[in-house]
């Protein structure tokens, strides 16, 4: 039973590590990325639709991204789509694909992007931190109902508090890459 927990709480902190990279993927560094447009979304008939489904992403140079849709006529919704995200950026439409130039980002941008990083590396740590006191309230309750002695409970509690800072710190090891990701010019 104790395994169980332990074996959920660590399959749910290591989802929270792998939406942290995928979230901090979407974060825009000096090179175009097609992860950058993951999270954003286009009206494609009436439903809005990943930009991953409509279209295909190249990058010929560093800075810039060619996005071709699959139908030409969801050109415009994808075009309307990215002008209106977070990105910053304004793309150019030649009636067959998208070019996005990524302009150089300014320190003070980087800097934004940094604060940005940081605020998603706590939620990630947040996630794991509430995945450990989840666990521990079903091991508590686990002793309380006498299915399992107090020395087992103490033991699985130190157990999570170990998984749980190895997932910190593997948060933190990705905040550290992004954050020097973002710095490098």
């Amino acid at each position: 039973m104790i395994d169980d927990i332990i074996k959920e709480a660590v399959r749910k902190m290591a989802g929270a590590l792998d939406f942290a990279k995928e979230d901090f993927a979407t974060v825009r560094t000096g090179r175009a990325n097609p992860a950058m447009f993951n999270k954003i979304e286009a009206e494609y008939y009436g439903t809005p639709t990943p930009l991953q489904q409509l279209a295909s992403f190249q990058s010929p140079e560093p800075r810039i991204m060619l996005i071709t849709p699959f139908d030409r006529g969801s050109l415009n919704a994808i075009e309307k789509a990215i002008r209106n995200s977070d990105l910053g950026v304004n793309p150019a439409s030649d009636g067959v694909a998208l070019r996005v130039v990524l302009p150089e980002l300014t320190e003070e941008r980087r800097k934004e992007f940094i604060k940005v990083v940081r605020h998603k590396a706590e939620d990630a740590r947040v996630a794991v931190r509430n995945t450990r006191r989840h666990a521990i309230d079903s091991v508590k309750k686990a002793e309380k109902d006498k299915e399992i002695s107090e020395d087992d409970a103490k033991r699985a509690e130190k157990r999570l508090d170990d998984e749980t800072k190895k997932s910190v710190e593997a948060i933190d090891e990705l905040l550290k890459a992004k954050e020097a990701e973002l710095m490098a010019v």
